[in-house]
């Protein structure tokens, strides 16, 4: 059952709020005053009542909407994994009062993640589309200004070279087996654990300096280690064959072991073909590469950066208007040109605020001779697009006017707000599991942003009022 948003607080609690209300944060006030909203508290009550058919009224009580809202806000502004967050609300009586859970028993940190999930990429959705309406509704964000960029978001991976592939798999499938053995009779398990790490270290030794005798010495290595890999892929999928429904129903342990070697199996026998095909054939394109056995979502990026050229993640686009409200985000498929972002921010943007800005801006990536006509067929007074290649004299004289180059101006402040989003509100790598996991974790970094700088500018303006 859904936790009640009106509690009634005990009497030794009474006797101390009103002491405990005169402790402030000034970050976290603010951002209080914007989380009273209604409308956020009710989308989060949706998410937790589709949890089961009658979650809503029966059971017993769980988190509450508001605090579990509250909850999320300060995890990801804060930074904290799940446990932090548990040791971190419990000791302190400004966290306690910013979550409203106050003299209340702080859930275990498994609780927190368990209710985090119920959160869905839908869910994430409607809460940013809130949030950004109250950065509308307060003046943060008129929408006359829209600048639009790229950035890389890491998954949860370890760097993916072939070896360290092959060992992840055959350690997950041969526990997988492990555990299916403990159910079925006549199963038997070989534990490759320490052959397959003297294997790794054979093919790291050789691969420093491959002469013709350490080539020699690294392919037989990968042969024994690949040989090891389909050993263990073909004794995994007879443990997953024999597997009968009627066992699977007596037994949930069996049911997952099944599931997980049916998602697992296929992922092993793709990362065999593309190290064969790498070491023995050449061949380093090999077409929907296996980066992660965990995080198989995961995409080849290269931005052209000189300190990181390749990096493995997601792609994410990020629209941001006034006051470094982002009015959009979008996480995109593979590692399509900054091109391809043009036409869908506009388009956002028009959802949005139900008119074109009268700036709009990115760097020259973004540009082409269509992009820039479809922004002035939309209304759009100055479209600050650098054009690629050798200039016309229409293009120069445009480019080097007063308006052109204070758009542009303004354009490299959406670099420093990708710095932000990564390092203060935790989007430079990803955390949570899986690809859901993975868009929920952007969202909530983006949402997080924009109650920030919404409560920001709120402050500003009462300390402006103040002064004048």
């Amino acid at each position: 059952m859904i936790g009640n948003v009106a509690r009634q607080s005990s009497l030794l609690y009474f006797v101390l709020e009103r002491q405990v209300s005169l402790i402030k944060d000034d970050l976290l006030e603010p951002v209080d005053m914007l989380l009273n909203d209604p409308l956020l508290v009710e989308l989060v009550s949706r998410a937790l009542g589709r949890r089961s058919a009658r979650s809503r009224d029966l059971g017993r009580e769980g988190m509450a909407p508001d605090r579990l809202l509250r909850c999320v806000v300060l995890k990801h502004l804060k930074q904290w994994s799940f446990r932090e967050l548990e040791r971190e609300v419990r000791n302190s009586l400004v966290y306690r009062m910013f979550t409203h859970f106050n003299e209340d028993e702080i859930p275990d940190f498994t609780t927190f993640c368990r209710n985090f999930g119920l959160l869905d990429e839908e869910t994430m959705r409607q809460i940013h589309v809130r949030a950004v309406g109250l950065a509308i509704e307060n003046g943060a964000a008129a929408g006359k200004k829209l600048r639009t960029d790229t950035t890389v978001v890491e998954t949860n991976v370890h760097y993916p070279t072939d070896s360290a592939l092959l060992a992840d798999g055959v350690r997950v499938l041969t526990r997988l087996v492990r555990r299916a053995g403990a159910h079925l009779r006549g199963i038997r398990i070989v534990n490759h654990a320490r052959s397959v790490r003297n294997r790794v270290l054979e093919i790291q030794r050789a691969a420093r300096c491959l002469t013709d005798r350490n080539r020699k010495r690294f392919e037989e290595s990968y042969r024994r280690l690949l040989s090891v890999a389909r050993r263990v892929l073909r004794r995994s999928l007879e443990t997953a064959a024999r597997i009968r429904p009627e066992e699977a129903r007596r037994s949930n342990g069996l049911t997952r072991v099944r599931v997980r070697i049916e998602r697992f199996a296929p992922l092993l026998d793709r990362v065999i073909r593309q190290t064969a095909a790498r070491v023995f054939g050449g061949n380093t394109h090999v077409a929907r590469k296996v980066l992660s056995f965990f995080e198989d979502h995961t995409e080849v990026i290269r931005k052209g950066k000189a300190d990181k050229p390749t990096e493995f993640g997601r792609l994410v686009r990020i629209d941001e208007v006034e006051n470094g409200i982002i009015s959009n985000f979008a996480v995109l498929q593979g590692n399509p040109a900054d091109v391809t972002g043009w036409i869908p921010a506009l388009d956002g943007h028009m959802r949005i605020f139900a008119r074109p800005p009268a700036i709009v801006v990115a760097d020259r990536g973004f540009y082409s001779a269509a992009n820039a006509s479809y922004a002035t067929r939309l209304g759009v007074r100055t479209v600050a697009l650098p054009a690629r290649g050798p200039l016309s004299r229409t293009q120069k004289e445009k480019q080097k006017s007063r308006a052109f180059r204070r758009a542009q101006r303004w354009r490299a402040g959406i670099e420093a707000r990708n710095s932000i989003v990564k390092h203060r509100y935790g989007l430079k790598r990803a955390f949570y599991r899986g690809e859901a996991g993975f868009l929920r974790y952007v969202a909530a970094g983006v949402i997080v942003n924009n109650l920030v700088a919404t409560a920001r500018t709120l402050v500003r303006r009462r300390i402006g009022r103040r002064v004048a």
